[in-house]
């Protein structure tokens, strides 16, 4: 794959992020420009709209098209301003006397992760019926492991080693939208305690 950052954008300004070219495609440009401007605006107390969460950063998508943002770039950039928000949100609580119910919601939130890892191994998750494929079962595993030793033991897991980890797929897997609101749960609890 071939990047440039020199490629003007359709406005004639250069962009931000490396485009792709050739076949692959990436992230369309207006698209994530929109959404960034409009994340600044809320980060900064502009703007009309409601405001911007963490979990709304988290969970944006973008169409993909031919000469697109780079998607690696772009999910880059997406963590970085994920965590301001969620370092906003939790010095919010701070400030304004709710801490302690910021404390109780994260609390409770690595509660219901640690029971979902208690679970036996294979059976964390619920499965997807045949012939349907849902994420491989062992990988997830692997991953659940790592998660609980952080929340039982405080053994070191990123938020980035979460955001970024991808599993292949095998019939009768486990539920994805299962996994991966475990998994947004885990940033969310992850960045709240900062």
């Amino acid at each position: 794959m071939t990047m440039t950052a020199e490629k003007p954008t359709p406005t004639g300004a250069t962009p931000g992020f490396p485009l792709t070219t050739g076949r692959t495609k990436g992230y369309q440009r207006k698209a994530v420009d929109a959404f960034l401007a409009r994340a600044r605006a809320s980060f900064e107390g502009r703007g009309d709209g409601p405001r911007i969460t963490a979990a709304d950063v988290r969970t944006v998508s973008f169409p993909l098209v031919k000469h697109g943002y780079v998607i690696a770039s772009v999910d880059a950039a997406l963590g970085r301003v994920e965590d301001a928000f969620a370092g906003r949100a939790r010095g919010d609580a701070i400030s304004t006397g709710t801490g302690n119910i910021w404390v109780a919601q994260s609390r409770a939130s690595a509660q219901t992760i640690l029971d979902r890892v208690s679970l036996p191994r294979g059976g964390r998750f619920r499965r997807v019926v045949w012939p349907k494929r849902g994420y491989r079962i062992d990988e997830v595993d692997v991953v659940v492991d790592k998660l609980a030793a952080y929340f039982a033991d405080g053994r070191p897991v990123t938020v980035e080693q979460v955001r970024s980890v991808a599993f292949r797929r095998q019939r009768r897997g486990y539920n994805e939208a299962q996994v991966d609101d475990m998994l947004d749960t885990a940033v969310d609890v992850i960045l709240a305690l900062g």
